[in-house]
Protein backbone atom coordinates (compact mmCIF):
# COMPACT_ATOMS: atom_id res chain seq x y z
CA UNK A 1 0.00 0.00 0.00
CA UNK A 2 1.26 3.19 -1.14
CA UNK A 3 0.46 6.96 -0.16
CA UNK A 4 -1.34 9.30 -2.45
CA UNK A 5 2.18 10.98 -4.96
CA UNK A 6 0.81 14.20 -3.62
CA UNK A 7 0.30 13.15 0.13
CA UNK A 8 3.89 11.63 0.10
CA UNK A 9 5.86 14.30 -1.33
CA UNK A 10 4.26 16.91 1.43
CA UNK A 11 5.36 14.51 4.01
CA UNK A 12 8.72 14.41 2.80
CA UNK A 13 8.86 18.36 2.31
CA UNK A 14 7.81 18.81 5.81
CA UNK A 15 10.01 15.84 7.21
CA UNK A 16 13.16 17.95 5.20
CA UNK A 17 12.12 21.24 7.07
CA UNK A 18 11.40 19.24 10.38
CA UNK A 19 15.26 18.04 10.06
CA UNK A 20 16.83 21.50 8.54
CA UNK A 21 15.02 23.01 11.57
CA UNK A 22 16.20 20.43 13.73
CA UNK A 23 20.32 20.83 12.66
CA UNK A 24 19.78 24.28 13.34
CA UNK A 25 18.88 23.88 16.75
CA UNK A 26 14.68 24.57 16.37
CA UNK A 27 13.86 21.64 17.88
CA UNK A 28 10.36 22.84 18.91
CA UNK A 29 9.24 24.03 15.49
CA UNK A 30 10.72 20.96 14.00
CA UNK A 31 8.52 18.87 16.14
CA UNK A 32 5.80 21.08 14.66
CA UNK A 33 6.61 19.90 11.22
CA UNK A 34 7.35 16.21 11.97
CA UNK A 35 3.51 16.73 14.08
CA UNK A 36 2.10 18.18 10.71
CA UNK A 37 3.43 15.22 8.25
CA UNK A 38 2.16 13.08 10.61
CA UNK A 39 -1.50 14.60 10.57
CA UNK A 40 -1.17 13.58 6.78
CA UNK A 41 -0.71 10.15 7.15
CA UNK A 42 -4.41 8.40 6.37
CA UNK A 43 -5.58 6.15 8.92
CA UNK A 44 -4.40 3.70 10.23
CA UNK A 45 -1.69 5.95 10.72
CA UNK A 46 0.70 3.17 12.15
CA UNK A 47 0.25 0.91 9.28
CA UNK A 48 2.35 3.37 6.95
CA UNK A 49 5.79 2.61 6.62
CA UNK A 50 6.16 6.28 6.85
CA UNK A 51 4.86 6.46 10.28
CA UNK A 52 7.86 4.81 11.41
CA UNK A 53 10.16 7.65 10.73
CA UNK A 54 7.40 10.28 11.35
CA UNK A 55 7.17 8.74 14.96
CA UNK A 56 11.44 8.00 15.58
CA UNK A 57 11.85 11.68 14.64
CA UNK A 58 8.60 13.32 16.66
CA UNK A 59 9.80 10.79 19.56
CA UNK A 60 13.62 11.65 18.94
CA UNK A 61 12.52 15.32 19.49
CA UNK A 62 10.32 14.85 22.49
CA UNK A 63 13.48 13.24 24.02
CA UNK A 64 16.18 16.10 23.33
CA UNK A 65 13.38 18.43 24.41
CA UNK A 66 12.76 16.60 27.55
CA UNK A 67 9.39 15.80 26.97
CA UNK A 68 9.59 12.39 28.17
CA UNK A 69 6.01 11.03 28.32
CA UNK A 70 4.83 12.45 25.50
CA UNK A 71 8.29 10.65 23.38
CA UNK A 72 8.00 7.46 25.52
CA UNK A 73 4.02 7.32 23.74
CA UNK A 74 5.33 8.33 20.21
CA UNK A 75 8.30 5.53 20.76
CA UNK A 76 6.07 3.03 21.59
CA UNK A 77 3.66 3.72 18.84
CA UNK A 78 6.29 3.35 16.75
CA UNK A 79 7.34 -0.32 17.72
CA UNK A 80 3.87 -0.80 16.46
CA UNK A 81 4.73 0.41 12.55
CA UNK A 82 6.09 -1.94 10.13
CA UNK A 83 9.65 -2.88 10.19
CA UNK A 84 10.48 -1.18 13.46
CA UNK A 85 11.13 -4.25 15.55
CA UNK A 86 14.03 -4.59 13.29
CA UNK A 87 15.47 -0.66 13.96
CA UNK A 88 18.33 -0.14 16.40
CA UNK A 89 17.56 3.77 16.90
CA UNK A 90 14.02 3.12 18.00
CA UNK A 91 14.94 0.51 20.68
CA UNK A 92 17.88 2.83 21.81
CA UNK A 93 15.37 6.25 22.00
CA UNK A 94 12.90 4.11 23.47
CA UNK A 95 15.70 2.86 25.99
CA UNK A 96 16.67 6.03 27.10
CA UNK A 97 13.62 7.57 27.60
CA UNK A 98 12.45 4.29 29.66
CA UNK A 99 16.08 5.08 31.24
CA UNK A 100 15.11 8.62 32.10
CA UNK A 101 11.78 7.90 33.42
CA UNK A 102 13.32 5.18 35.74
CA UNK A 103 11.82 1.92 34.34
CA UNK A 104 15.44 0.30 34.85
CA UNK A 105 13.89 -3.10 33.68
CA UNK A 106 12.39 -1.33 30.50
CA UNK A 107 15.48 0.53 29.94
CA UNK A 108 17.53 -2.71 30.07
CA UNK A 109 15.16 -4.47 27.55
CA UNK A 110 14.62 -1.97 25.05
CA UNK A 111 19.12 -0.97 25.26
CA UNK A 112 19.75 -4.76 24.98
CA UNK A 113 18.18 -4.86 21.77
CA UNK A 114 19.49 -1.78 20.30
CA UNK A 115 23.14 -3.69 21.14
CA UNK A 116 21.78 -6.55 19.95
CA UNK A 117 21.01 -5.23 16.18
CA UNK A 118 23.96 -2.93 15.86
CA UNK A 119 26.70 -3.05 18.48
CA UNK A 120 28.17 -0.21 20.18
CA UNK A 121 28.00 1.48 17.09
CA UNK A 122 24.52 2.89 17.74
CA UNK A 123 25.59 4.53 21.06
CA UNK A 124 28.14 6.34 19.35
CA UNK A 125 27.29 10.10 20.61
CA UNK A 126 24.86 8.68 23.62
CA UNK A 127 26.03 9.51 27.29
CA UNK A 128 28.02 6.77 28.07
CA UNK A 129 25.55 5.38 31.35
CA UNK A 130 23.06 3.57 28.44
CA UNK A 131 25.88 1.27 27.38
CA UNK A 132 27.03 0.50 30.79
CA UNK A 133 23.54 -0.31 31.60
CA UNK A 134 23.68 -2.65 28.63
CA UNK A 135 27.22 -4.16 29.85
CA UNK A 136 25.54 -4.67 33.58
CA UNK A 137 22.69 -6.68 32.04
CA UNK A 138 25.40 -8.75 29.92
CA UNK A 139 27.67 -9.85 32.79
Amino acid sequence: MELADETYEQICALSQRGNDLADEGSLEEALLCFEDAWDLLPEPKIDWDAARWLLAAIGDLQFQLGELHAARENLSLAMLTPKAIENPFLHLRLGQVQFELGQMIEAADELGRAYELDGTRVFNGEDPKYLELVKAKLS
